[in-house]
């Protein structure tokens, strides 16, 4: 669906309260009432866990880098206060739709249900985690403005404290651990030595946000489109990728080939999600030079904006030899190889793509090449053994 017309039904369906930031629940307000599905495929409501004397509600989700960063301190958390009678649940507060492209970089999993699934499932979490992005009535009644955000309720559901879970995404520079404070001096029957904190990571994405997401999306589509020839010598510099200091995708693919065309429009997608960082995507038409003008129109209507050749030959021999040795690669379509930019192979795939998996060797490559500044510096020594 048209995400502009997607907005305004979502508007005219009773989402017009997530188009603007609402306020934090404020410390002493009672705990909101919710009832959200789990990744577990259970429902859970806020009575399923009275038992707690504490229940902690962290909101937070799978695409966000500080989101990501917190993960295991999340779970931490979850083993040393679960023994104290404290529950620690998520909740995901994102619409999924209102994630663009282009902040996926950092990430290999956006905020779907699915993805959710798919994110606690590789990350072995421990704790329940619900979906309210759909919707986002929950989290508007409890006001985050970023992930990850907590909220953290006594036995008589108080809110007694809400913010973040320490003072920095670099766990190895935290020195303020508001959460685990305020859950230590809660189970000890004291006030937190702090009851709300400033938070920090991305900012939580309402339902309003498609229509932005609806017009970077126009954007893109309307960026030129080029084709050049590529003799067997420009292919093999493109495959040795030297100089660059980028992580580099390339693509063979042909108009006559089925599962070349059914994933185009992905490939295209990842363009745009990854290029902000040290990335590049290379599509080589394995085309007959005098098929340029259809290869062209077939990129044009795929808005294929990133860098795009068409072999200057009719050897398809050469074509290959320069891309790989005939023992590594036989010729099938489509063929996709990364190359850092060292000039090795990374990633390799015969036929159609694994997206995911594909998206799971790029991330870390591009977090080596120039990572993200929340991830801790990788010491010189580390980095040799690794």
């Amino acid at each position: 669906m048209n995400r502009g017309l997607l907005v305004m039904l979502l508007l005219a369906s009773g989402f017009a309260h997530a188009a603007e930031q609402p306020p934090t629940l404020a410390v002493g307000s009672p705990l909101p009432a919710f009832s959200l599905p789990g990744i577990d495929g259970k429902t859970y409501t806020d009575k399923s866990f009275a038992k707690a004397d504490v229940l902690a509600i962290i909101f937070t989700c799978a695409h966000c880098p500080t989101a990501q960063a917190y993960q295991e301190r999340i779970k931490k958390l979850v083993v040393d206060f679960k023994p104290k009678n404290v529950t620690i649940i998520a909740i995901n507060p994102n619409h999924a739709d209102s994630v663009r492209l282009d902040e996926l970089g950092y990430s290999d999993l956006s905020d779907s249900f699915e993805e959710m699934v798919e994110r606690a499932k590789m990350e072995k979490f421990n704790f329940v985690w619900l979906d309210d992005g759909p919707k986002q009535e929950v989290s508007h009644k409890y006001g985050p403005v970023a992930t990850p955000h907590v909220f953290i309720f006594d036995k008589a559901r108080k809110l007694r404290f809400e913010g973040r879970i320490d003072d920095s995404e670099r766990e190895s520079l935290a020195t303020r651990h508001d959460t685990r404070n305020a859950l230590d001096a809660l189970v000890a029957g004291k006030e937190p030595p702090v009851t709300s904190t400033r938070v920090f990571g991305c900012s939580v994405k309402w339902a309003d946000k498609m229509a932005e997401g609806a017009e970077f999306l126009r954007r893109w589509k309307a960026e030129p489109v080029s084709l050049a020839k590529a003799d067997a010598a420009k292919l093999r510099e493109i495959r040795e990728n030297k100089g660059t200091g980028k992580l580099r995708m390339i693509n063979v693919w042909a108009t006559w080939c089925g599962p070349c065309i059914a994933e185009f429009d992905e490939l295209v997608e990842h363009h745009w999600r990854f290029r902000g960082r040290p990335f590049e995507l290379v599509t080589i038409a394995a085309e007959y030079p005098d098929m340029e003008g259809d290869v062209k129109e077939f990129l044009q209507k795929k808005h294929a904006s990133m860098t795009n050749y068409i072999f200057a030959s009719n050897d398809k021999d050469e074509l290959q030899d320069a891309i790989e040795s005939a023992k590594t690669w036989k010729g099938q379509l489509p063929y996709t190889i990364i190359v850092n930019e060292k000039g090795e192979v990374v990633y390799r795939e015969f036929g159609a793509l694994s997206f995911l998996k594909m998206r799971r060797a790029i991330v870390p490559e591009l977090d080596r090449i120039k990572p993200w500044g929340g991830l801790s510096p990788v010491k010189p020594n580390q980095a040799a053994a690794q």
